[in-house]
């Protein structure tokens, strides 16, 4: 079938390619289904396929099969979809692990700072605090262990972790004030 007319009649030419799109749309259509198995995307497919081969009508050779082209242009356009269907993938995969980065990278350089002002506050605390508090907390001793190694009561521990936490326990909201707003100018800039 023939795209061009002999004249340059623009209704000759479209009475032709209704000719060529009532002939071959379903064929278009089935063999988008090869590829293709959302119903939306076969149909976008074929229409853009009949309106490409509408703007080359004028390079067409009219000796030659139309469906080969026509095919050919589908395929091409299936073609072009997945791939950028794949790069679109792919795109939102690499955005979605640099954010779950990014976030464990933050998490970890807050608590990176935390634990860096945590232990400026200890070495603040008075020695005697300051040593039953580390051998509490980071040693992970009991509190008859840390007496018996201090050489003091079991009372006086207790009341010297009490004052470290409430030490830190009184600098510590500071602080974790201070990163969230560190935090909101960072993301201002």
């Amino acid at each position: 079938m023939k795209l061009k007319t002999d004249g340059s009649n623009w209704n000759d030419e479209f009475g032709v390619f209704s000719g060529i799109y009532d002939g071959y749309w379903k064929k278009v259509l089935w063999f988008t289904r090869l590829y293709l198995t959302d119903s939306y995307e076969q149909e976008e497919v074929v229409q853009e396929a009949f309106i490409r081969l509408w703007e080359m009508r004028d390079e067409i050779d009219h000796h030659r099969s139309i469906d080969g082209l026509l095919f050919i242009i589908t395929r091409n356009l299936i073609f072009d979809r997945r791939r950028r269907s794949l790069n679109e993938s792919a795109l939102k995969d690499a955005l979605k692990q640099m954010a779950e980065i990014e976030y464990d990278m933050e998490e970890q350089i807050d608590a990176d700072n935390l634990r860096e002002y945590v232990e400026k506050l200890v070495e603040l605390l008075p020695e005697r605090q300051r040593e039953s508090f580390i051998l509490s907390r980071y040693k992970h001793l009991s509190v008859k262990d840390i007496a018996s190694r201090m050489s003091i009561s079991e009372r006086g521990v207790e009341r010297n972790i009490y004052l470290a936490l409430k030490f830190l326990r009184k600098h510590l909201p500071m602080f974790i004030l201070f990163m969230e707003c560190a935090g909101r100018h960072s993301d201002v800039g």
